[in-house]
C-alpha cells in the first residue's frame, strides 16, 4: 500500500468516526444548520427520504430541482424587489398585522428559505452522484454542500487545478487544498463526458443562484424585523433575528419552539475528515455567535447563550401576539440580560481579615511566691552557660569544632592554664540531686577489696603481710584503718549526715 493510499484510509476512518460520534441521533449537521425543526414546523418533507434516491441517472438538474423555475419563487422575488426600497413603520399598519400584504410576504419569504435549503440539498446530492465518477473521494474531504459545489465547478475534469489556484483558496482552507491535491493525484476516477460536465455546470450555477436568492431574502427580512418582531430584534439584533426566524419557518413557529431548540438553530459542522475537530463547538447556533454573547469571555458564552435563548423565546411569543410594538418588553429583557452579565463578571468580594474574638475568661494573674521563684531559678541559665554565651571584646574566637565553624566556648577556659575554668557555682541555679540518688552515687564510689593500681592510685608494693616486733610476720588488712576513717567520715561529715539526737544540757 502506497503512502497516498494509507493517508486516504486514515481520512476515511476519521470521517466515519466524526459522523457517528460527533453528532448523535436527532442532531443533523447539514450545511445550513438544523433544518429538521423548520421542516417539521413548515410541513415539508424530510430530506433523508429524498436523498435515498439515486440522481446519477437523471438527465438534468432541472428535472429534479424545480423551485427556481416555479411561479411561486419568481413572484416572491419580484415582490421583494418592490418592497425592499420602501421604509415601513408600525403606524402604517391599520387593523391586524396578519392582513398586511407585506407581512404575508415576509412569512412567505421565510417559508421559501426553508424550501431553498431543501432544493440546495437535492442539487448537492445530484452533483455528488454525478461527480463521484471523476473524483469519488471529494465528498469526504469537503463536507459542506456549497463548498463542494464551488469546488466541483472550479475543478471540472482537470484535477491539476488544485495546485496554485487562487479561486480555490477563497473556497477552501490551505490544509483542505493540500489533502485534496494529494488525493486527486491518486484517485481512481475516470474522465467525464462533455454532456456530464455541462449538467454539472448547470447544477452548480443553479445552486449558487438559489443561495444568492436566499441571502437576498434574509437581507429583506432583516430590514423589516423592526416591523415584524421588534422585541426579538432588540435582544439579538435584526440579522440574527431574521436568521433564526427564517430557519424556524416564521414567527409563529418560532414562538412555539422551546428555548433549548431555539439555541440550536443554525448549528453548523465545518470539519474536514482526518483533521482535528477540537475547534468545533457543538450545539452552538446563531444565538451563540451573535454579538451579545460573543462580547463575553469564552467561559461564560455557553451560559449566556442559554440565557439569551430563553429571553428570545419570551420575546418571540410577545411579538407573535403583536403586543408591545414599541419594543418595551424587548428593552426590559435586554436590560435584565445585561444586568446578569455584569453580575457574572464582577469580581468576588474581598475577604475581610477579622481579628480574633476577645477571650471569654479574664486575664489570669501571674504566679508569684517562693515556689515560683525556685522554679525560675531552677530553669534559669547556669553559670557555665552564661560564660559560654559571653564573648570577649576585640578578640578572635577559636572554633570549638572543625566541623561547626563559628561555634565557640565564649569566655570558658580563658585562664592561663588552658583548661575550662571552674566558674563560681551559684547555689540558686545549682542542679538539684535527690537524696536517694546521692546514696546510690556514694555506694557506687565506695571501693571494696584490696587496693591496686587499677582501683586506687597507691603503690603497687603494698601488701597484707606486716612485720611486728611481737609476733614477727602477721597478716593484716591494710585498708582496715582507712575503712574506719571512711566510716567515721561518712557517719559524721558526709552530705547525708544529720544530727540524729541532740541532748540538751540542763541549766543549773
Amino acid at each position: 500500500m502506497s503512502l497516498a493510499d494509507e493517508l486516504l484510509a486514515d481520512l476515511e476512518e476519521a470521517g466515519d468516526e466524526g459522523e457517528d460520534g460527533l453528532y448523535p441521533e436527532g442532531e443533523e449537521g447539514d450545511s445550513d444548520g438544523e433544518r429538521s425543526q423548520g421542516r417539521m414546523e413548515g410541513g415539508l418533507e424530510d430530506i433523508p427520504e429524498e436523498m435515498e434516491v439515486d440522481y446519477s441517472k437523471a438527465e438534468s438538474v432541472a428535472s429534479i430541482a424545480k423551485l427556481r423555475n416555479s411561479k411561486q419563487f419568481s413572484d416572491i422575488m419580484e415582490k421583494i424587489s418592490e418592497y425592499i426600497g420602501k421604509q415601513r413603520k408600525n403606524s402604517d399598519v391599520s387593523g391586524p398585522v396578519e392582513a398586511d400584504p407585506e407581512y404575508r410576504l415576509i412569512v412567505a419569504a421565510n417559508n421559501l428559505t426553508v424550501e431553498v435549503d431543501n432544493e440546495l440539498n437535492i442539487i448537492h446530492k445530484f452533483t455528488r452522484d454525478k461527480y463521484s465518477k471523476r473524483f469519488p473521494e471529494l465528498e469526504s474531504l469537503v463536507p459542506d454542500s456549497l463548498d463542494y459545489i464551488r469546488t466541483v465547478k472550479e475543478l471540472g475534469n482537470n484535477l491539476e487545478k488544485c495546485k496554485n489556484n487562487e479561486t480555490l483558496q477563497q473556497i477552501l482552507t490551505n490544509a483542505t487544498i493540500m489533502v485534496v491535491s494529494v488525493t486527486a493525484s491518486t484517485t481512481q476516477g475516470s474522465q467525464l463526458s462533455e454532456d456530464e460536465l455541462k449538467q454539472l455546470e448547470e447544477a452548480c450555477d443553479m445552486a449558487l443562484e438559489l443561495n444568492q436568492s436566499k441571502h437576498r431574502i434574509y437581507e429583506y427580512v432583516e430590514s423589516r424585523m423592526s416591523f415584524i418582531a421588534p422585541n426579538l430584534s432588540i435582544i439579538v439584533g435584526a440579522s440574527t433575528a431574521a436568521k433564526i426566524m427564517g430557519i424556524a419557518g416564521g414567527l409563529t413557529n418560532l414562538s412555539k419552539m422551546p428555548a433549548c431548540n431555539l439555541m440550536l438553530l443554525g448549528a453548523q459542522r465545518k470539519t474536514l475528515s482526518g483533521f482535528s475537530s477540537t475547534s468545533l463547538l457543538p450545539h452552538t447556533g446563531y444565538i451563540y455567535h451573535c454579538d451579545v454573547v460573543q462580547s463575553l469571555p469564552p467561559d461564560l458564552r455557553r451560559k449566556a447563550a442559554r440565557l439569551v435563548a430563553a429571553k428570545c423565546t419570551l420575546a418571540s411569543r410577545v411579538d407573535s401576539f403583536h403586543e408591545s410594538s414599541d419594543g418595551k418588553v424587548g428593552y426590559d429583557l435586554k436590560e435584565e440580560i445585561e444586568r446578569k452579565f455584569d453580575k457574572w463578571q464582577e469580581p468576588p468580594p474581598v475577604k475581610q481579615v477579622k481579628p480574633l474574638p476577645a477571650p471569654l475568661d479574664g486575664q489570669r494573674k501571674k504566679r508569684g511566691g517562693r515556689r515560683y521563684r525556685k522554679m525560675k531559678e531552677r530553669l534559669g541559665l547556669t553559670e557555665i552557660r552564661k560564660h559560654a554565651n559571653r564573648m570577649t571584646f576585640a578578640e578572635i574566637e577559636d572554633d570549638a569544632y572543625q566541623e561547626d565553624l563559628g561555634f565557640s566556648l565564649g569566655q570558658l577556659g580563658k585562664s592561663g592554664s588552658g583548661r575550662v575554668r571552674q566558674a563560681q557555682v551559684n547555689e540558686a541555679t545549682k542542679a538539684r540531686i535527690s537524696k536517694s540518688l546521692q546514696r546510690t552515687l556514694q555506694k557506687q564510689s565506695m571501693t571494696y577489696g584490696g587496693k591496686s593500681t587499677v582501683r586506687d592510685r597507691s603503690s603497687g608494693t603494698s601488701s597484707s603481710v606486716a612485720f611486728t616486733p611481737l609476733q614477727g610476720l602477721e597478716i593484716v588488712n591494710p585498708q582496715a584503718a582507712e575503712k574506719k576513717v571512711a566510716e567515721a567520715n561518712q557517719k559524721y561529715f558526709s552530705n547525708m549526715a544529720e544530727f540524729l539526737k541532740v541532748k540538751k544540757e540542763s541549766k543549773m
